[in-house]
Protein backbone atom coordinates (compact mmCIF):
# COMPACT_ATOMS: atom_id res chain seq x y z
CA UNK A 1 0.00 0.00 0.00
CA UNK A 2 1.54 3.38 -0.84
CA UNK A 3 1.53 5.60 1.54
CA UNK A 4 0.68 9.57 1.29
CA UNK A 5 3.92 11.25 2.35
CA UNK A 6 6.78 9.21 1.94
CA UNK A 7 11.05 10.29 1.06
CA UNK A 8 13.02 9.79 -2.16
CA UNK A 9 15.86 10.67 -2.64
CA UNK A 10 16.19 12.15 1.05
CA UNK A 11 13.41 14.97 0.01
CA UNK A 12 9.37 14.35 1.32
CA UNK A 13 6.96 13.90 -1.15
CA UNK A 14 3.07 14.15 -1.13
CA UNK A 15 2.15 11.72 -3.69
CA UNK A 16 4.64 12.68 -6.55
CA UNK A 17 4.84 16.04 -5.35
CA UNK A 18 8.26 17.34 -3.79
CA UNK A 19 6.54 19.23 -0.44
CA UNK A 20 9.95 21.71 -0.69
CA UNK A 21 8.07 22.85 -4.67
CA UNK A 22 4.60 23.61 -2.96
CA UNK A 23 6.74 25.36 -0.45
CA UNK A 24 8.92 28.09 -2.77
CA UNK A 25 5.21 28.32 -5.04
CA UNK A 26 2.68 28.94 -1.81
CA UNK A 27 4.91 30.09 1.30
CA UNK A 28 4.31 28.46 4.59
CA UNK A 29 2.76 27.82 6.74
CA UNK A 30 0.48 25.42 4.40
CA UNK A 31 -1.67 22.66 4.62
CA UNK A 32 -1.06 19.37 2.15
CA UNK A 33 -3.91 16.78 1.81
CA UNK A 34 -2.95 13.49 -0.58
CA UNK A 35 -6.39 13.02 -2.77
CA UNK A 36 -5.03 9.28 -2.68
CA UNK A 37 -5.24 8.86 0.67
CA UNK A 38 -8.82 10.52 1.54
CA UNK A 39 -9.68 7.88 -1.20
CA UNK A 40 -8.47 5.23 0.08
CA UNK A 41 -9.51 5.65 3.70
CA UNK A 42 -12.88 6.41 2.93
CA UNK A 43 -13.22 3.44 0.48
CA UNK A 44 -11.31 1.42 3.38
CA UNK A 45 -13.98 2.45 5.81
CA UNK A 46 -17.02 1.91 3.61
CA UNK A 47 -16.51 -1.40 2.43
CA UNK A 48 -15.77 -2.44 5.89
CA UNK A 49 -19.22 -2.57 6.54
CA UNK A 50 -20.22 -4.46 3.18
CA UNK A 51 -23.20 -6.99 3.96
CA UNK A 52 -24.87 -4.28 5.53
CA UNK A 53 -27.16 -1.84 4.42
CA UNK A 54 -25.34 1.18 5.37
CA UNK A 55 -24.70 4.78 4.36
CA UNK A 56 -21.42 6.40 5.28
CA UNK A 57 -22.12 10.35 6.39
CA UNK A 58 -18.61 11.91 6.60
CA UNK A 59 -18.47 14.35 10.18
CA UNK A 60 -17.89 17.76 7.83
CA UNK A 61 -16.53 19.08 11.04
CA UNK A 62 -13.54 17.64 11.19
CA UNK A 63 -12.33 18.97 7.78
CA UNK A 64 -14.70 21.42 6.12
CA UNK A 65 -12.89 22.72 2.91
CA UNK A 66 -15.01 22.89 -0.38
CA UNK A 67 -12.04 20.93 -1.98
CA UNK A 68 -11.99 18.46 0.83
CA UNK A 69 -15.46 17.82 0.77
CA UNK A 70 -16.21 17.68 -2.99
CA UNK A 71 -13.90 14.38 -2.89
CA UNK A 72 -15.65 12.62 -1.20
CA UNK A 73 -18.88 13.96 -2.97
CA UNK A 74 -17.60 12.21 -5.93
CA UNK A 75 -16.95 9.30 -3.99
CA UNK A 76 -20.74 8.97 -2.68
CA UNK A 77 -20.33 10.00 0.99
CA UNK A 78 -23.47 11.35 2.95
CA UNK A 79 -22.72 14.08 5.64
CA UNK A 80 -23.26 14.98 9.38
CA UNK A 81 -23.23 18.49 10.29
CA UNK A 82 -23.60 20.58 13.64
CA UNK A 83 -24.41 24.07 12.07
CA UNK A 84 -26.70 25.86 8.99
CA UNK A 85 -22.92 26.63 7.75
CA UNK A 86 -21.97 23.52 7.31
CA UNK A 87 -25.10 21.98 5.50
CA UNK A 88 -23.64 25.52 3.15
CA UNK A 89 -20.54 24.23 2.55
CA UNK A 90 -21.63 20.72 1.78
CA UNK A 91 -24.07 21.78 -0.65
CA UNK A 92 -21.52 24.25 -2.33
CA UNK A 93 -19.44 21.11 -2.67
CA UNK A 94 -21.92 19.32 -4.59
CA UNK A 95 -23.77 17.38 -1.53
CA UNK A 96 -26.78 16.03 -1.81
CA UNK A 97 -28.52 17.33 1.41
CA UNK A 98 -31.06 14.23 1.74
CA UNK A 99 -28.28 12.32 2.54
CA UNK A 100 -27.29 14.64 5.60
CA UNK A 101 -27.93 13.92 9.38
CA UNK A 102 -28.21 17.30 11.28
CA UNK A 103 -26.83 16.82 15.18
CA UNK A 104 -25.52 19.00 17.84
CA UNK A 105 -27.07 19.92 21.16
CA UNK A 106 -27.94 23.63 20.01
CA UNK A 107 -29.87 23.70 16.72
CA UNK A 108 -31.31 27.74 16.50
CA UNK A 109 -34.73 28.14 14.97
CA UNK A 110 -33.01 29.49 11.78
CA UNK A 111 -30.90 26.60 11.35
CA UNK A 112 -34.32 24.52 11.64
CA UNK A 113 -35.78 25.97 8.88
CA UNK A 114 -32.51 26.15 6.81
CA UNK A 115 -32.30 22.38 6.71
CA UNK A 116 -35.91 21.96 6.17
CA UNK A 117 -36.12 24.10 3.34
CA UNK A 118 -33.05 22.22 1.85
CA UNK A 119 -34.47 18.81 2.25
CA UNK A 120 -31.94 17.30 4.77
CA UNK A 121 -32.39 13.71 5.66
CA UNK A 122 -33.10 13.20 9.31
CA UNK A 123 -32.35 15.27 12.43
CA UNK A 124 -30.51 14.28 15.31
CA UNK A 125 -32.66 15.62 18.01
CA UNK A 126 -31.14 15.95 21.27
CA UNK A 127 -33.52 16.97 24.08
CA UNK A 128 -37.25 17.07 24.69
CA UNK A 129 -37.40 20.91 24.45
CA UNK A 130 -35.54 20.20 20.79
CA UNK A 131 -38.18 18.10 20.12
CA UNK A 132 -40.43 20.15 20.98
CA UNK A 133 -39.54 23.09 19.08
CA UNK A 134 -38.68 21.02 15.79
CA UNK A 135 -41.53 20.05 15.99
CA UNK A 136 -43.29 23.49 16.09
CA UNK A 137 -40.86 24.91 13.15
CA UNK A 138 -41.72 21.71 10.86
CA UNK A 139 -44.98 22.59 11.29
CA UNK A 140 -44.76 26.21 10.55
CA UNK A 141 -43.51 25.03 7.06
CA UNK A 142 -46.12 23.10 6.14
CA UNK A 143 -43.57 20.03 6.29
CA UNK A 144 -43.06 16.85 8.27
CA UNK A 145 -39.38 16.29 9.13
CA UNK A 146 -37.61 12.96 9.90
CA UNK A 147 -35.93 12.67 13.24
CA UNK A 148 -33.83 10.26 15.27
CA UNK A 149 -33.45 10.67 18.86
CA UNK A 150 -29.75 10.87 20.18
CA UNK A 151 -29.01 9.02 22.95
CA UNK A 152 -26.46 8.46 26.07
CA UNK A 153 -25.48 4.84 26.17
CA UNK A 154 -23.53 6.01 29.33
CA UNK A 155 -20.43 4.06 27.59
CA UNK A 156 -16.70 5.44 28.27
CA UNK A 157 -14.92 6.09 25.15
CA UNK A 158 -11.47 6.30 27.18
CA UNK A 159 -10.20 9.29 25.07
CA UNK A 160 -9.54 12.68 26.10
CA UNK A 161 -12.26 13.96 28.42
CA UNK A 162 -12.83 17.12 25.93
CA UNK A 163 -13.97 14.69 23.24
CA UNK A 164 -15.89 11.79 25.27
CA UNK A 165 -19.40 12.51 25.07
CA UNK A 166 -21.38 9.36 25.54
CA UNK A 167 -21.02 9.71 29.61
CA UNK A 168 -24.12 10.86 31.64
CA UNK A 169 -21.79 14.25 32.65
CA UNK A 170 -21.56 15.08 29.34
CA UNK A 171 -24.23 17.44 27.44
CA UNK A 172 -25.01 15.20 24.59
CA UNK A 173 -28.27 12.95 23.77
CA UNK A 174 -31.02 11.76 26.37
CA UNK A 175 -30.48 9.27 28.92
CA UNK A 176 -31.79 5.70 27.37
CA UNK A 177 -34.39 5.31 30.11
CA UNK A 178 -36.07 8.67 28.89
CA UNK A 179 -35.68 7.52 25.46
CA UNK A 180 -38.27 5.48 25.09
CA UNK A 181 -40.78 7.45 26.50
CA UNK A 182 -39.52 10.15 24.64
CA UNK A 183 -39.81 8.54 21.23
CA UNK A 184 -43.24 7.64 21.97
CA UNK A 185 -44.14 10.99 22.13
CA UNK A 186 -42.51 12.02 19.12
CA UNK A 187 -44.44 9.46 17.39
CA UNK A 188 -47.55 11.56 18.34
CA UNK A 189 -46.38 14.98 17.05
CA UNK A 190 -47.35 16.66 14.18
CA UNK A 191 -44.29 17.27 12.12
CA UNK A 192 -42.22 14.48 13.65
CA UNK A 193 -41.55 11.40 11.62
CA UNK A 194 -39.43 9.32 14.05
CA UNK A 195 -37.02 7.24 11.56
CA UNK A 196 -33.82 5.81 13.73
CA UNK A 197 -32.08 6.45 17.35
CA UNK A 198 -28.50 7.97 17.40
CA UNK A 199 -25.54 7.37 19.58
CA UNK A 200 -21.62 8.86 19.27
CA UNK A 201 -19.88 8.38 22.24
CA UNK A 202 -16.40 10.23 21.47
CA UNK A 203 -13.96 10.80 19.07
CA UNK A 204 -10.16 8.75 18.66
CA UNK A 205 -11.34 5.58 19.94
CA UNK A 206 -8.66 3.45 20.25
CA UNK A 207 -10.81 -0.07 20.90
CA UNK A 208 -14.05 -1.93 19.71
CA UNK A 209 -15.10 -2.46 22.90
CA UNK A 210 -16.81 1.23 23.40
CA UNK A 211 -18.83 0.75 20.30
CA UNK A 212 -19.76 -2.77 21.15
CA UNK A 213 -20.91 -1.59 24.69
CA UNK A 214 -23.12 1.19 23.19
CA UNK A 215 -24.56 -0.82 20.27
CA UNK A 216 -25.66 -3.57 23.00
CA UNK A 217 -27.87 -0.66 24.59
CA UNK A 218 -28.62 0.51 21.48
CA UNK A 219 -30.52 -2.94 20.89
CA UNK A 220 -32.11 -3.21 23.32
CA UNK A 221 -33.90 0.06 22.75
CA UNK A 222 -34.73 -0.55 19.53
CA UNK A 223 -36.29 -4.24 20.59
CA UNK A 224 -38.32 -2.00 23.54
CA UNK A 225 -39.55 0.01 20.57
CA UNK A 226 -40.48 -2.25 18.57
CA UNK A 227 -42.98 -3.83 21.17
CA UNK A 228 -44.40 -0.14 21.21
CA UNK A 229 -45.14 -0.39 17.99
CA UNK A 230 -42.74 2.35 16.80
CA UNK A 231 -40.50 0.88 13.29
CA UNK A 232 -37.41 2.51 12.81
CA UNK A 233 -35.37 2.28 9.49
CA UNK A 234 -31.82 3.50 10.59
CA UNK A 235 -29.85 3.12 13.96
CA UNK A 236 -26.88 5.71 13.78
CA UNK A 237 -23.88 4.67 15.76
CA UNK A 238 -21.95 7.70 15.21
CA UNK A 239 -18.43 8.03 14.34
CA UNK A 240 -14.82 8.21 16.42
CA UNK A 241 -12.91 5.52 15.25
CA UNK A 242 -8.74 6.51 15.88
CA UNK A 243 -6.01 7.19 13.67
CA UNK A 244 -2.17 6.33 14.92
CA UNK A 245 -0.76 9.90 15.39
CA UNK A 246 2.43 7.85 15.73
CA UNK A 247 3.23 8.08 19.27
CA UNK A 248 3.76 4.61 19.54
CA UNK A 249 1.56 3.79 22.75
CA UNK A 250 -1.69 2.92 20.86
CA UNK A 251 -2.80 1.03 18.23
CA UNK A 252 -6.54 1.56 16.91
CA UNK A 253 -8.57 -0.89 15.47
CA UNK A 254 -8.09 -0.76 11.33
CA UNK A 255 -11.99 -0.04 9.66
CA UNK A 256 -12.39 -3.44 8.76
CA UNK A 257 -11.59 -5.05 12.48
CA UNK A 258 -14.37 -1.88 13.87
CA UNK A 259 -16.62 -2.98 10.93
CA UNK A 260 -16.41 -6.87 12.24
CA UNK A 261 -17.28 -6.15 15.64
CA UNK A 262 -20.32 -3.30 14.27
CA UNK A 263 -21.66 -6.39 12.31
CA UNK A 264 -21.72 -9.07 15.35
CA UNK A 265 -22.99 -6.30 17.79
CA UNK A 266 -25.38 -5.64 15.50
CA UNK A 267 -26.95 -8.85 14.62
CA UNK A 268 -30.09 -8.76 16.85
CA UNK A 269 -31.13 -6.69 14.72
CA UNK A 270 -30.61 -8.03 10.81
CA UNK A 271 -34.14 -9.52 10.63
CA UNK A 272 -35.70 -5.84 11.52
CA UNK A 273 -34.50 -4.62 7.47
CA UNK A 274 -32.40 -1.37 9.27
CA UNK A 275 -29.84 0.70 7.29
CA UNK A 276 -27.11 1.20 9.50
CA UNK A 277 -25.32 5.28 9.43
CA UNK A 278 -22.05 6.26 10.76
CA UNK A 279 -20.69 9.66 10.90
CA UNK A 280 -16.66 8.80 10.47
CA UNK A 281 -14.45 11.91 10.01
CA UNK A 282 -10.77 11.89 11.54
CA UNK A 283 -10.26 8.19 9.70
CA UNK A 284 -11.01 9.72 6.85
CA UNK A 285 -9.15 12.44 6.64
CA UNK A 286 -6.92 12.80 9.85
CA UNK A 287 -3.61 10.90 7.76
CA UNK A 288 -4.38 12.25 4.51
CA UNK A 289 -3.28 15.92 5.31
CA UNK A 290 -0.30 17.57 6.79
CA UNK A 291 0.50 20.92 7.77
CA UNK A 292 4.17 22.64 6.44
CA UNK A 293 6.14 25.09 8.42
CA UNK A 294 9.47 27.13 7.94
CA UNK A 295 12.08 27.03 10.77
CA UNK A 296 12.41 30.59 11.88
CA UNK A 297 15.00 30.57 14.69
CA UNK A 298 16.64 28.11 17.39
CA UNK A 299 17.14 29.61 21.01
CA UNK A 300 18.00 27.78 24.13
CA UNK A 301 17.68 29.15 27.42
CA UNK A 302 18.64 27.79 31.33
CA UNK A 303 16.18 24.92 30.88
CA UNK A 304 15.11 24.22 27.03
CA UNK A 305 16.09 24.26 23.74
CA UNK A 306 13.43 26.23 21.13
CA UNK A 307 12.61 25.25 17.73
CA UNK A 308 10.59 28.66 16.27
CA UNK A 309 8.26 28.11 13.37
CA UNK A 310 6.10 30.16 11.27
CA UNK A 311 3.22 27.76 12.09
CA UNK A 312 1.15 28.87 15.11
CA UNK A 313 -1.53 27.54 17.42
CA UNK A 314 -4.31 29.78 15.80
CA UNK A 315 -3.15 27.18 12.15
CA UNK A 316 -3.20 24.02 14.41
CA UNK A 317 -5.07 24.06 17.74
CA UNK A 318 -4.42 20.47 19.11
CA UNK A 319 -1.66 20.18 20.82
CA UNK A 320 -2.87 24.13 23.04
CA UNK A 321 -6.35 22.79 23.28
CA UNK A 322 -5.81 18.95 23.78
CA UNK A 323 -1.79 18.24 24.75
CA UNK A 324 -2.21 15.96 21.72
CA UNK A 325 0.80 14.38 19.72
CA UNK A 326 1.68 14.73 15.96
CA UNK A 327 4.51 13.13 14.08
CA UNK A 328 6.57 15.56 13.35
CA UNK A 329 9.81 15.37 10.87
CA UNK A 330 12.27 17.49 8.56
CA UNK A 331 11.16 17.99 4.76
CA UNK A 332 14.76 17.14 3.80
CA UNK A 333 17.75 14.99 4.75
CA UNK A 334 16.04 12.80 7.66
CA UNK A 335 19.31 10.83 8.80
CA UNK A 336 20.82 13.42 10.74
CA UNK A 337 21.74 13.88 14.19
CA UNK A 338 19.05 14.69 16.85
CA UNK A 339 18.20 17.23 19.80
CA UNK A 340 15.64 17.02 21.91
CA UNK A 341 13.80 20.52 21.66
CA UNK A 342 10.54 22.06 21.83
CA UNK A 343 8.60 23.12 18.29
CA UNK A 344 7.10 26.14 19.18
CA UNK A 345 5.21 29.31 17.24
CA UNK A 346 5.54 32.69 16.66
CA UNK A 347 2.29 33.58 19.35
CA UNK A 348 3.00 35.55 22.65
CA UNK A 349 1.01 32.38 24.35
CA UNK A 350 2.86 29.63 26.50
CA UNK A 351 0.65 27.20 25.05
CA UNK A 352 1.59 28.24 21.27
CA UNK A 353 3.48 24.76 20.93
CA UNK A 354 3.79 21.80 18.96
CA UNK A 355 5.90 19.70 21.12
CA UNK A 356 7.89 19.52 23.91
CA UNK A 357 10.77 17.82 24.77
CA UNK A 358 10.83 16.22 21.09
CA UNK A 359 13.70 14.59 19.70
CA UNK A 360 13.91 15.44 16.13
CA UNK A 361 16.75 16.29 13.69
CA UNK A 362 18.37 19.72 14.39
CA UNK A 363 16.59 21.76 11.83
CA UNK A 364 18.40 25.21 10.62
CA UNK A 365 16.53 28.74 9.81
CA UNK A 366 15.29 28.29 6.59
CA UNK A 367 14.13 24.98 6.64
CA UNK A 368 11.07 22.93 6.31
CA UNK A 369 8.85 21.05 8.79
CA UNK A 370 6.44 18.70 8.23
CA UNK A 371 3.80 18.00 10.78
CA UNK A 372 1.85 15.14 9.80
CA UNK A 373 -1.98 13.43 10.79
CA UNK A 374 -3.12 16.80 10.55
CA UNK A 375 -5.82 16.47 8.51
CA UNK A 376 -8.45 16.55 10.92
CA UNK A 377 -9.42 19.02 13.17
CA UNK A 378 -6.63 21.31 11.68
CA UNK A 379 -7.36 23.78 9.21
CA UNK A 380 -11.01 23.36 10.68
CA UNK A 381 -10.20 24.50 13.90
CA UNK A 382 -7.68 27.31 12.34
CA UNK A 383 -8.18 31.04 14.18
CA UNK A 384 -7.25 34.28 12.61
CA UNK A 385 -5.45 34.90 16.65
CA UNK A 386 -3.12 37.55 16.55
CA UNK A 387 -4.55 38.81 12.83
CA UNK A 388 -2.38 35.88 11.32
CA UNK A 389 -4.08 35.15 7.95
CA UNK A 390 -4.84 31.34 7.83
CA UNK A 391 -2.97 29.04 5.81
CA UNK A 392 -3.34 28.53 2.45
CA UNK A 393 -4.53 24.80 1.55
CA UNK A 394 -3.32 22.39 -1.00
CA UNK A 395 -4.93 19.36 -2.65
CA UNK A 396 -2.20 16.95 -4.40
CA UNK A 397 -3.50 14.26 -7.28
CA UNK A 398 -0.04 12.06 -8.48
CA UNK A 399 2.17 14.79 -9.78
CA UNK A 400 -0.18 17.70 -9.78
CA UNK A 401 -1.63 19.91 -6.87
CA UNK A 402 -4.43 22.79 -6.36
CA UNK A 403 -4.45 25.85 -4.31
CA UNK A 404 -7.97 24.65 -2.87
CA UNK A 405 -8.21 27.49 -0.59
CA UNK A 406 -5.53 30.68 -0.72
CA UNK A 407 -3.71 32.33 1.96
CA UNK A 408 -6.04 34.95 3.33
CA UNK A 409 -4.74 38.70 3.17
CA UNK A 410 -5.13 41.13 5.92
CA UNK A 411 -7.94 42.82 4.02
CA UNK A 412 -9.81 39.86 3.94
CA UNK A 413 -9.53 39.68 7.46
CA UNK A 414 -10.85 43.51 8.16
CA UNK A 415 -13.45 43.14 5.08
CA UNK A 416 -16.02 42.71 7.16
CA UNK A 417 -15.21 45.17 10.30
CA UNK A 418 -16.53 49.04 11.27
CA UNK A 419 -14.80 52.17 12.50
CA UNK A 420 -17.30 53.75 15.16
Amino acid sequence: MSVPFDYRSGELHCEDVPLAKIAAEVGTPFYVYSRGELERAYRAFDSALDGIPHRVCYAVKANSTLGVLAVLVELGAGADIVSAGELFRWQKAGGDPAKVVFSGVGKSETEMRAAIAAGIGVFNVESAEEMGVLARVARAAGATVKIALRVNPDVDPETHPYISTGLKANKFGVAMDEARHLLRKAANLEGLEVSGVDFHIGSQLTKTSPFTDAIARLVALVHDLASDGIKLDHVDIGGGLGIDYGKGDTTPPSPAEYGDAVRTALAPLAKLGLTLYTEPGRVIVGQAGALVTSVLFRKRNEAKHFTIVDAAMNDLMRPALYGSYHPMKPVSRPDRPSIVTDVVGPICETGDFFARDRELPELAPGELMWIGAAGAYGAAMASNYNTRPRAPEVLVRGDRYTVIRPRETYEQLIAGERLA
